[in-house]
């Protein structure tokens, strides 16, 4: 299959690598991990009733009113409160279309998705890639997340000439994965990572990058550590991701994120409310571009 973006490590004696994108695949770490930790905050619904109480005296005839006015009020923040604590305190909704370019040239697209799901978050995203010298490529992703970013499930497909795809459950930093390679056998194969907060990000589906800036933690900033499934390639390691500053791109400006491997750097443009615009790895001149 065709990878534009690959951070597979292994030098595997059969793989098939196009000429094009020889240098793209590059090598992953050693594991480690890095946890987070998310705080909630309480309202108190009776300060509404007494703030209302000390405008109006009970014989008033407005103030029954008033407290139903107080009482919907408060009910209705409530429900924000908890939507937002519910919702995750890293992930937000988001929906759109990329567009993927090689030296300048769109060589593919990219649909995504980002909603709640219930207590959980659903992250999915559908690729499709035209790259010259290369038949087409449908690359499809889905990722059930924690409110945190913690992976819960994800499956993925991707039909070429071939098609392939796979089913993974997490458990407690154990990626159980159920892999069915073009025309083999189905197998099974079991992941261990030291942290259960892991970094999904796997070949063309680049949406995935989009959730990596949301459990980087921005109130620390600086350098931190997430181990890294790449599943398309059933590879484990470590990404660090460090925050770049200002960076700019097209005449505009960004908050940028700077993920790297051993060989490889990407560049992550944010806007001011921390999503993705634009994924750019130099060394390729590959760049991953909003619509």
């Amino acid at each position: 299959m065709w990878n534009l973006l690959s951070l597979d490590a292994r030098n595997r004696k059969n793989a098939v690598i196009p000429n094009e994108v020889r240098n793209l695949s590059p090598s992953l770490q050693d594991r480690s991990s890095v946890g987070r930790t998310l705080k909630g905050r309480s309202f108190n619904s009776g300060i509404l009733l007494r703030i209302y109480g000390a405008l109006a005296p009970e014989e008033s005839v407005g103030f029954p009113i008033l407290i139903l006015l107080a009482l919907v009020l408060s009910a209705s923040l409530l429900a924000h409160a908890a939507q937002k604590k519910s919702s995750g305190s890293v992930l937000v909704s988001d929906k759109g279309k990329f567009k993927v370019l090689l030296d300048g040239n769109i060589i593919g697209h990219e649909e995504f998705e980002i909603t709640p799901s219930g207590g959980n978050w659903t992250a999915k995203a559908t690729t499709h890639l035209s790259p010259a010298g290369s038949p087409p490529t449908v690359v499809t992703g889905n990722l059930t997340l924690q409110s945190n970013g913690e992976p819960i499930a994800y499956e993925w497909s991707s039909q070429s000439d071939k098609t392939s795809g796979a089913h993974i459950v997490f458990t407690n930093g154990v990626a159980k994965m159920t892999v069915q390679l073009q025309a083999a056998r189905a197998f099974e194969q079991d992941l261990t990572f030291n942290s259960p907060l892991i970094a999904v990000l796997d070949d063309n589906l680049y949406y995935q990058y989009a959730v990596l800036a949301r459990i980087y933690d921005w109130n620390r900033r600086g350098t931190q550590t997430f181990p890294v499934l790449v599943p398309q390639e059933l590879l484990p390691g470590t990404i660090t991701v460090d925050w770049a500053g200002a960076v700019s791109a097209e005449g505009k400006t960004y908050e940028g994120l700077k993920v790297t491997t051993s060989d490889l750097e990407v560049i992550l443009y944010l806007d001011p409310n921390h999503r993705l615009m634009r994924l750019e790895v130099p060394s390729s001149k590959a760049a991953i571009v909003r619509e």
